[in-house]
């Protein structure tokens, strides 16, 4: 299991800073969200780079619909050389109540569903160098000599982890294409929400069945674990490393609305990783 903290508001010297310190205390990821509106994710991990050496710098999560895939293929590849190869990408579809119809993105599932698709293929496809052409529903792109950019360093691509809706088909099978799997399943309410530990188990089997003899596979589980208490936090994070999760990220998204929340950051980062580093 390893181990990621995701920092849930603040700006880029916030995430430098911080990300400096998880470094420090013995975690393995450094995760910031990326707002339709907000604080820039890709300036933020650039800011975090400069302060770091050895710790993952990804986000939680790239919501890749709303954006323009050749942009994104820009960022990420530059911030990979920038940090010599320690950049995830998260994606998913995004949460519409972020401000989506507020600036004109599209919110219909299955339309998003169709961007993210092609928007992946076009990722994957310009890191992997010219010529590249592409012709979608939604984006054509074709061959261009102008400029291109340095590949990533890592290779065959930078690991891309997506949320995958179980045990739906088709959501399913894209996250299988690609590095890892942030699980989630629809509650009794109607609304999605992460998978629990029972659900997990059959995620991973079917994970397993699926990419028997393939390179290694992440599945990717988030929440919270006490500063102050490091057994009871070790046996939350190994209820999850037993249903088959490989990594947990330490993601507190209501912290901003807590009194000292700045502090409450920096307590629960300097205390480690819940498995103990």
């Amino acid at each position: 299991m390893k181990y990621g903290f995701v920092l849930p508001f603040g700006d880029a010297r916030t995430a430098a800073d911080l990300a400096h310190e998880a470094e420090a205390a013995g975690w393995d990821g450094f995760f910031v969200w990326e707002p339709v509106w907000g604080v820039d994710a890709w300036v933020s991990l650039a800011a975090a780079a400069m302060r770091t050496e050895r710790i993952r710098l990804g986000t939680m999560i790239t919501p890749l619909s709303r954006m323009r895939p050749w942009k994104l293929a820009s960022e990420a590849a530059t911030l990979d050389n920038l940090s010599g190869g320690r950049v995830m990408l998260s994606v998913g579809l995004g949460a519409v109540d972020t401000g989506f119809a507020e600036f004109g993105e599209v919110t219909g599932r299955r339309t998003r569903a169709e961007l993210l698709d092609e928007a992946l293929d076009i990722v994957t496809g310009l890191w992997h160098g010219q010529p590249f052409s592409y012709d979608g529903k939604h984006y054509t792109v074709r061959p261009t000599t102008f400029a291109p950019p340095p590949p990533p360093v890592q290779q065959p691509r930078i690991p891309i982890w997506v949320v995958g809706a179980w045990p739906h088909p088709r959501s399913m099978r894209r996250a299988l294409r690609y590095d890892g799997l942030l699980p989630s399943a629809r509650g009794e309410d109607g609304a999605m929400r992460q998978a629990t530990p029972d659900e997990l188990r059959d995620i991973a089997s079917h994970v397993s069945a699926r990419r028997a003899g393939a390179v290694p596979f992440d599945i990717v589980v988030e929440g919270t674990t006490p500063a102050q208490d490091a057994d009871r936090a070790a046996a939350k994070v190994r209820a999850w490393a037993d249903a088959g999760a490989t990594w947990w990220l330490e993601a507190r998204w209501d912290a901003e609305q807590q009194p000292g929340a700045l502090d409450g950051l920096r307590r629960r980062i300097a205390a480690g990783p819940p498995g103990g580093g």
